[in-house]
């Protein structure tokens, strides 16, 4: 379904004080509405309300940007409508509703809300309520509420584009966001796991907080690390050979002392470099006979768990396996998919490949196969 975005930026924001609206202040070298506008980019059609009196400040901060400006109304449920009488593509199906003042919404929040679009009339992104409630007057605390069943809400806030256009054609208005006008013309809502960094920025300090996040420190960025790794094996007698756990019918097998699958140890090379972690040697001595005769899986698994345990995602994983013989090219897919059920990453994220070294070398002699991987962990 194509998908398209409504970013509510009509409002005043008087508590976040400044000479101006905060979705036009600075943030981190750009205009809060920048970052928002920018976040959604990779969608077909933006759509920006903003206040009247704003049209001159909102065109400078959309260039670059193919970006539909549009007047807002009184209230927010007002601008929402002039947002979705602005919507012209005929092939948009679902659309997301988000406030401009949450500019540190994450691609994957927005993904989420797409995809759940495919099985629901609605979906938005809240956090858990995590905290004590309680009820207060006059400085005191006057009773305690139950958090049970109680949700943080946060946007974008997504929806089939014609039911969420009648529901708020048939609302009275006052509305606190679109899932309320959703939820009183009976549609279903998913609610989807939202972040803490989808902060809403309304005083002061959010500012801070959210430069924060769009401009993270040495500390606090996202820590990617490279690994790469390298093995051959020899061929000796056999009937096959297993790569990628994968067995493939050869006239010689590959010699080693474990099944000696050398496109999987080179992955699993790659993975303890990326954490400068040694080698399989150093994890499974070739000395220690238990190892002998043993599945790579065992070796793999282990680097994938040690990953995890260390707070790393395997991004993706690059093999390339060098030989004459057997022809790699009709068991890729099959090499590909064991690697993913191994690894749990996606099969688009693992490329495996072969190529020759034009009858050179101890593999051009079919002497056996070597093996290069590249691996890519990341810890947010």
């Amino acid at each position: 379904m194509k998908t398209g975005v409504i970013i509510v930026a009509a409002g005043r924001g008087t508590r976040a004080g400044g000479d101006r609206p905060k979705q036009w202040q600075d943030l981190a070298g750009k205009p809060v509405a920048r970052w928002t506008l920018e976040a959604f980019s990779h969608l077909p059609s933006l759509i920006l309300v903003i206040h009247p009196d704003d049209t001159a400040i909102a065109t400078a901060c959309c260039a670059g940007l193919d970006v539909t400006l549009v007047h807002g109304g009184p209230d927010r449920s007002a601008s929402v409508r002039a947002g979705l009488a602005a919507v012209r593509d005929a092939s948009l199906k679902t659309v997301l509703i988000h406030d401009v003042a949450r500019p540190c919404v994450s691609r994957t929040v927005i993904d989420a809300v797409t995809d759940a679009l495919s099985r629901h009339d609605g979906a938005a992104p809240a956090l858990g309520v995590t905290d004590a409630l309680w009820t207060g007057a006059a400085g005191r605390v006057t009773g305690t509420r139950d958090r049970k069943g109680l949700w943080r809400a946060q946007t974008p806030q997504g929806f089939h584009l014609d039911a969420i256009t009648a529901a708020h054609a048939a609302h009275p208005g006052g509305a606190a966001d679109d899932v309320e006008v959703a939820l009183a013309a009976g549609l279903d809502v998913a609610i989807v796991p939202g972040e803490d960094r989808n902060l809403k920025i309304t005083g002061p300090r959010d500012f801070a907080r959210a430069s924060a996040i769009v401009t993270p420190t040495r500390e606090t960025a996202m820590d990617i690390r490279l690994g790469n790794g390298y093995d051959v094996h020899r061929f000796g007698a056999g009937d096959h050979v297993v790569l990628c756990g994968v067995k493939i019918p050869h006239g010689r097998g590959l010699q080693g002392h474990s099944d000696a699958d050398v496109g999987m140890h080179a992955v699993t090379d790659a993975l303890y470099g990326a954490m400068a972690m040694g080698d399989i040697g150093r994890h499974f001595p070739p000395s220690d006979l238990q190892w002998k005769g043993a599945a790579s899986e065992i070796f793999l698994r282990h680097a994938v768990d040690l990953a995890a345990r260390n707070g790393f995602a395997i991004s993706n994983i690059d093999l390339t396996l060098v030989c004459e013989q057997p022809k790699i090219g009709p068991h890729a897919g099959a090499m590909t998919a064991e690697m993913a059920r191994i690894t749990g990453v996606a099969p688009d994220r693992i490329s495996v490949k072969a190529t020759t070294s034009e009858r050179l070398g101890f593999t051009g002699r079919e002497e056996g196969i070597a093996a290069i991987a590249t691996a890519t962990l990341v810890k947010p």
